[in-house]
């Protein structure tokens, strides 16, 4: 048997060059090596011939820098050329790939340094500064791209050279579809950020040919989510799994997006609800219809999504997933039930459980727990953290923490998140990360993060704040004070004083009444004041 094929005779799991993306690069720059992988937004592509190529030589220039199967290597890049590259350089050695939120900063960004292991980060030269000031854990070497900017002096400095024709090494051993491919992290709700472990089949399993079958290698997948989300590292990977192709955008733009998908000929996009809203908020066109796109998976789903079928002529199509899953939830075409998520799909197994994980009766909110047929499916744990893998893997179902409820048709609804999240415009927010950072401020005594509903969909952070006893809080120096210290994400858009917070008789604050008053006449209100924290320009 050959080294592509694997070595275990079981019919759930693929074999290497379906599923492991070294295998799966090489496969389809053999077999279809003049077929385009890639187009960026400046025209430019690359075929799967030098999708390898280029590959190649990133993971040879790694090598030089003793970047070894199993090594952890961190990547915090914008969306583009060099993220890509990067990404499945790592991956062809056999190095786990661990991206960075690039709007991390402060204690943040220094809890997932340490927690990832990595001895070599990869940065975009404009992030540089935000590097110095905090403990760097075990980083040695750091290799810039794209701008010059200086680096902590206790790192070693270098840039890719991908030129010189480079032999690499062998492995030392065949990549396996169940070896670590990916460690992505993901808002904790009792602690800090987690990172998620993810096998090559996890991965796979997440979109690949028989999860989502309404996607196939003749399609050309817009990535418009950044490389360390699910959906910026994942659906790369499983075009490549189809010998299908992708459109690689930084970012998602409203004014942008119908041009940018006519430009790279685009036949398929991920839309967060409020991406979908925003678009159709935009004036009617004579060229509403004058483009290839033929479906959209929108999450969530949205009232407004017939609308966008009608108007645009493209498929709506939803589901419910997280990092740690595998899309186990699906929906068909252009669903009618209203706020669905869909159906349990294949290979699966879903179950809406109380508090004792015994099963609720059809039409009963519970909390969602899953599990899946084929082994490395879903996350194998979180990093270094064996307490929250536990938690979350007890009586041998994930759970997902969040509520749901489902009807005699087996349509799922999504009810709310029994965890402490928000989500904000795709991004899952901890609230510990933003009261920690809260209460650094001298005035606050005590602080509690909460989701509110936003006018464009999922959430809104408000900030509950009481002050130290004889100071008073000033709403527009404490988002100055935060601004530097959270991601422009994280940073509240409402703030709200009480004398104190009110508390459980376990003295925990009770944070379901706080959601239940949401924006009070009281409320302070950052965005009524035009004040805007806004993305940084990484160019």
């Amino acid at each position: 048997m050959s080294e592509t094929e694997g070595t275990v005779n079981d019919p759930r799991i693929p074999p290497r060059h379906a599923c492991v993306l070294r295998y799966a690069l090489d496969h389809w720059a053999q077999e279809t090596p003049d077929k385009t992988y890639v187009v960026f937004g400046d025209g430019t592509s690359w075929t799967y011939a030098e999708m390898r190529a280029r590959t190649k030589a990133r993971a040879a220039s790694l090598q030089d820098l003793n970047v070894a199967q199993g090594d952890h290597v961190a990547a915090w890049l914008p969306n583009g050329a060099e993220a890509l590259v990067t990404f499945y350089a790592v991956n062809y050695l056999g190095a786990v790939f661990v991206p960075i939120n690039t709007a991390y900063v402060g204690t943040i960004l220094e809890h997932v340094i340490d927690n990832c292991d990595a001895k070599l980060i990869v940065v975009h030269g404009s992030l540089l500064p935000r590097l110095h000031d905090i403990k760097l854990a075990a980083l040695e070497q750091v290799v810039i791209v794209g701008p010059d900017g200086e680096a902590p002096a206790s790192l070693q400095v270098s840039r890719f050279d991908d030129s010189s024709a480079k032999e690499l090494r062998p492995l030392a051993r065949p990549i396996e579809p169940w070896d670590t491919q990916a460690v992505v992290y993901t808002s904790g709700t009792t602690g800090p950020s987690k990172g998620v472990l993810m096998s090559y089949l996890h991965l796979f399993s997440n979109a690949g040919p028989e999860t989502w079958d309404f996607v196939t290698g003749e399609d050309r997948f817009l990535i418009n989510m950044p490389i360390f989300h699910i959906g910026g590292i994942g659906l790369p990977f499983v075009m490549l799994a189809r010998g299908g192709s992708i459109a690689l955008w930084e970012n998602f733009k409203t004014d942008e997006f119908w041009d940018f998908v006519r430009k790279t000929d685009c036949t398929v996009a991920f839309l967060l609800g409020v991406m979908a809203t925003f678009l159709l908020k935009e004036p009617a066109s004579a060229r509403d219809r004058k483009h290839r796109l033929r479906l959209a998976l929108m999450v969530p789903l949205m009232e407004s999504a017939a609308a966008f079928h009608t108007r645009f002529g493209v498929d709506i199509y939803t589901i419910f997933n997280m990092t740690e899953i595998s899309s186990p939830i699906i929906s068909k075409p252009n669903p009618t039930a209203l706020g669905t998520c869909g159906t349990k799909r294949d290979g699966v197994d879903v179950r809406l459980v109380d508090e004792n994980d015994c099963e609720v009766p059809v039409g009963t909110v519970g909390e969602m727990i899953i599990r899946a047929d084929r082994p490395f499916a879903m996350m194998h744990g979180y990093l270094k953290n064996p307490e929250a893998t536990a938690r979350a893997w007890r009586n041998g179902w994930f759970h997902t923490g969040d509520a749901f409820r489902k009807d005699t048709e087996g349509n799922f609804f999504f009810v709310d998140r029994m965890k402490d999240a928000i989500r904000r415009r795709g991004e899952n927010i901890s609230s510990f990360e933003v009261e920690a950072e809260i209460m650094a401020h001298p005035d606050v005594q005590e602080a509690a993060a909460i989701g509110v509903p936003s006018p464009h969909g999922e959430d809104d952070v408000m900030a509950v704040v009481a002050p130290v006893a004889g100071r008073t809080i000033n709403e527009a120096q404490l988002i100055d004070f935060l601004k530097v210290r959270l991601p422009y994400f994280m940073v509240p858009r409402y703030i709200r004083i009480l004398p104190e917070l009110p508390k459980t008789p376990t003295a925990k604050v009770q944070k379901v009444g706080l959601r239940a008053d949401g924006i009070t006449v009281d409320t302070w209100d950052r965005e009524a004041l035009s004040i805007e924290i806004k993305r940084e320009n990484l160019r």
